[in-house]
């Protein structure tokens, strides 16, 4: 059975080894990370007033991650704050059981109760199942980021 909890700093070896896992998995779109990359600070994830990171764990162990940060917005926009997603994964042995799901309406009603609408996350153009994974719940293309490396 799936069970949903904050993250916890006992939980930071795990989340570690999940985040390197992430990182891998995405290292194909972005031939730029570093070898020794890390994508959070997961004391301050795990500390900070205005996030929510949880973890889905079966049968006691953590199969699924992810946050929201409510962060400030940018001037131009109509919105103050919006809620940043992040550190979306699910160990490959449990996708396509909806966990991802499950995992982003929780944290988007966080959000919701706290008076965040607009919801923001990153994900590389190439990654298609992630891509067709956030559309199913609702999130649509925004902006593309543009690169060029010389």
């Amino acid at each position: 059975m799936l069970n949903f909890r904050d993250a916890n700093f006992n939980d930071k070896p795990k989340l570690l080894a999940l985040e390197q896992a992430l990182i891998e998995a995405e290292r194909p779109f972005n031939k730029l990370t570093k070898v020794d990359a890390t994508y959070h600070d997961l004391d301050a994830l795990i500390s900070v007033a205005d996030t929510l990171f949880l973890v889905g764990e079966i049968d006691g162990q953590i199969v699924a991650t992810g946050y929201v940060q409510i962060r400030a917005s940018k001037t131009y926009l109509q919105h103050s704050h919006h809620g940043y997603l992040g550190f979306m994964y699910v160990v490959p042995q449990c996708r396509g059981q909806g966990l991802n799901k499950k995992l982003l309406e929780k944290l988007i009603v966080w959000g919701q109760e706290r008076g965040i609408r607009d919801f923001y996350l990153e994900v590389y153009t190439q990654n298609n199942v992630a891509i067709k994974a956030y559309e199913k719940v609702g999130f649509t293309s925004s902006v593309v980021e543009m690169k060029l490396t010389l």
